[in-house]
């Protein structure tokens, strides 16, 4: 039986993709990022997230794999998200087609003239 955690920005399977499929799978972990395409994502950005990731998997090593440690996993990544966002590492894609800022307004910058 596949298990799935799913935040706004996060969404954990245990599965694998195959040729376009979820495959259940006990043992391993996909992980889909900001499927709405609501940040705009530089490839460091999205690195860390990845590693932080590995992190929280790691941190659980040795506990039972259910569907309340993946929310745990899953709400700590969007807690994340939220930090390079403030941090000014991750910014909204303005042209989305979802544009509800759910982790706060987007910051204007303005240069003196």
């Amino acid at each position: 039986m596949m298990l799935k955690s799913t935040t706004r920005h996060i969404r954990i399977f245990t599965a694998e993709v195959q040729e376009n499929e979820f495959v259940p799978s006990p043992d391993l972990l996909t992980l889909d990022v900001d499927p709405d395409n609501e940040f705009n994502w530089p490839e460091p950005t999205l690195q860390k997230v990845y590693r932080k990731f590995d992190e929280l998997v790691d941190s659980c090593s040795g506990e039972d794999l259910t569907e309340y440690n993946l929310r745990r996993i899953g709400s700590d990544l969007e807690y994340y998200l939220r930090s390079l966002l403030q941090g000014g590492e991750l910014s909204y894609n303005l042209n989305s087609r979802v544009q509800n800022y759910s982790m706060g307004l987007p910051q204007m910058v303005y240069e003196d003239q």
